[in-house]
């Protein structure tokens, strides 16, 4: 019998960089994308919109442009590897600093380049897009354009950019530094041992009722002990942008969010009371979830809680295998793509203390190789994460031949190829069932992605949107962010639970993240547009492979409305899609209730 392959849980950055954070390699890239930068803002302020040749010179910068770019990604994802693995490598955080101070200065080459090619007429411009060496790139360059055009004057945009180095994103920096030092106590088996809070969090999964209260009570206890000083992180952020958006003369805080993710805000408005309507279903599978668990109403750390009395742990490579086994029926190519990525050690999964929480999936797009970061610990829960990053990963896989300016799509698209993967494994697991009470517990699981997307995520969303319309007036302290926390989670989640979690603006990394804002609703798009893609699959005749590859290639040069319209036909716009979405996790609910 052959003996199965293990998988191997840590992965290997030495085949992009040898050497980790001390690496000279590393540090001869980093000063082969300097120079470039230099040659490209020479070239870039001498670009004169008004001169002859422009198309040529415009041409030639774009492609210096996509070479460089290409580069930096690869830098910056070698750099956030560096810091994920060990939150204490005092080298990998110099080099956290380096990447912001050179995220700075490309942000000043495309405000210089953007601004240039504002000035240009339109008459104009709508010719230059329609030469040979410009139309690949032609809905880029437009939309970088239009945005310039809303823009400050250059000098005053790029003052905010150097400013934003020691500003800005050092108060993002500063979040990911007190996180790292965090550590958790818990006592277990007569034994105390401190954990990092991403493994401190695993344990929330127990199916103690006692244990996961005493958990939840601790890992509080470690947020509370910081959130004056992440207070501070969070209101430095939000004033750093609330001040760049008065001096830009934009009064709604969603309109960069809304422009980094391409859609319109009819769209998100249409999903978000489509979701209203429909959370009475999901405050029903609450309730029945708290009668199985012997409670009159669930708490908020009890929403992630099993049902089983005892949680199966399932180990990494039988983990890999599954998802292999099931990306295989919809996408051979994916399924071959996921098996490359376990035996060439892409992934970093070791359940180990010193390391950030979380998960996420980086891009080297100059390698044309991608890295998963989390920490497996065997839990269903797991294996959904692990196919998730998995799904970014193959998503940018697909686009590695496309033009480099090509690849730069949006996080609601970007969640879509990563929900789309984690819901393909969710059903898969559901399926393999072996009777009642496990396909119960299996479809209990499932139904928790659709309370993470429809009410944990609102309640992240409906906390921002107030908390920057308060922090307009000035700063907000820890109690009232704690108010305004407590009363967001009470309103998304229909007020069905017992207790809520009030320090949740300052455990969840996603409020102190500075390259997007409103880091929220995107998941829910992504989840219920990738619900669409998945009834699309499930009902077609033909081959459903390369239809959704030639989706996933397009995110980076459309807006989502139109590329829903092209590839599914449908307009986002109206209520149906969502509502045909979200009725697809109604019917897991009444399957629930009803065993």
């Amino acid at each position: 019998m052959q003996k199965v392959r293990e998988y191997e849980k840590t992965w290997d950055l030495d085949v992009i960089f040898p050497g980790g954070s001390e690496s000279q390699e590393f540090q001869s890239y980093l000063k082969t994308v300097e120079d470039e930068m230099k040659e490209l803002t020479t070239i870039v302020h001498a670009f004169n919109p008004e001169g002859q040749g422009i198309t040529d010179e415009l041409a030639n910068i774009v492609a210096k442009l996509e070479k460089t770019m290409k580069k930096l990604r690869e830098s910056f994802a070698f750099i956030s590897c560096l810091s994920a693995q060990n939150v204490k490598d005092t080298n990998a955080n110099l080099l956290v600093a380096k990447r912001s101070d050179l995220g700075a200065k490309m942000g000043t080459i495309h405000t210089t380049l953007n601004q240039k090619l504002a000035s240009i007429p339109d008459s104009e411009w709508g010719e230059l897009l329609q030469h040979t060496s410009l139309q690949e790139v032609a809905f880029v360059l437009d939309e970088t354009r239009s945005q310039a055009k809303e823009m400050l004057p250059k000098e005053q945009e790029v003052l905010i950019n150097d400013l934003a180095v020691d500003g800005y994103n050092a108060w993002g920096q500063m979040y990911e530094v007190i996180v790292g030092k965090m550590s958790v106590q818990i006592e277990e088996n007569g034994e105390t041992k401190f954990y990092s809070v991403g493994q401190a969090a695993n344990k929330l999964s127990s199916s103690d009722p006692e244990f996961r209260k005493y958990v939840f009570e601790q890992i509080s206890k470690a947020w509370e002990d910081n959130a004056d000083l992440f207070a501070q992180t969070l209101n430095h952020l939000a004033g750093f942008r609330l001040q760049t958006y008065k001096h830009r003369g934009w009064e709604d805080v969603l309109k960069e969010p809304l422009k980094i993710n391409r859609m319109k805000r009819e769209t998100l408005d249409v999903m978000w009371n489509a979701i209203s309507r429909n959370k009475k279903h999901f405050v029903k599978y609450l309730n029945k979830k708290a009668e199985l668990l012997g409670k009159d109403k669930l708490s908020i750390y009890d929403i992630s809680a099993p049902i089983a009395k005892t949680v199966k742990k399932v180990p990494y490579t039988k983990a890999a295998n599954f998802i292999m086994e099931n990306f295989n029926k919809f996408s051979p190519k994916m399924a071959d793509f996921a098996k490359m990525t376990f035996e060439k050690r892409w992934i970093e999964a070791e359940d180990r203390a010193g390391k950030r929480p979380g998960g996420f999936c980086t891009s080297f797009p100059d390698s044309q190789q991608t890295r998963v970061f989390m920490t497996y610990s065997g839990t269903t829960s797991n294996i959904s994460t692990l196919a998730h990053e998995l799904g970014h990963a193959y998503h940018q896989h697909v686009m590695n031949d496309i033009h480099g300016m090509n690849q730069r799509y949006a996080m609601n698209v970007a969640e879509t190829a990563s929900t789309f993967a984690e819901m393909i494994v969710a059903d898969a697991t559901v399926k393999s069932a072996k009777d009642k009470q496990e396909r119960l517990e299996l479809l209990e699981d499932k139904l928790q992605r659709s309370i993470a997307f429809f009410m944990n995520i609102h309640a992240r969303f409906l906390f921002e949107t107030r908390f920057y319309e308060e922090r307009k007036q000035g700063m907000v302290s820890v109690n009232r962010l704690n108010e305004l926390m407590i009363e967001a989670q009470k309103e998304a989640y229909c007020e069905a639970l017992s207790e809520y979690d009030p320090n949740f603006w300052s455990s969840k990394l996603h409020f102190h993240i500075t390259g997007t804002p409103f880091y929220n609703f995107p998941y829910t798009f992504g989840y219920l547009f990738s619900l669409g893609i998945y009834a699309h699959a499930t009902k077609s005749d033909k081959s459903f492979e390369d239809d959704y590859i030639a989706l996933l290639r397009d995110t980076g040069r459309m807006n989502v409305e139109d590329l829903a319209m092209k590839h599914l036909n449908v307009d986002l716009t109206k209520p149906d899609f969502w509502e045909d979405a979200i009725a697809l996790c109604v019917k897991d609910v009444e399957e629930f209730v009803s065993l």
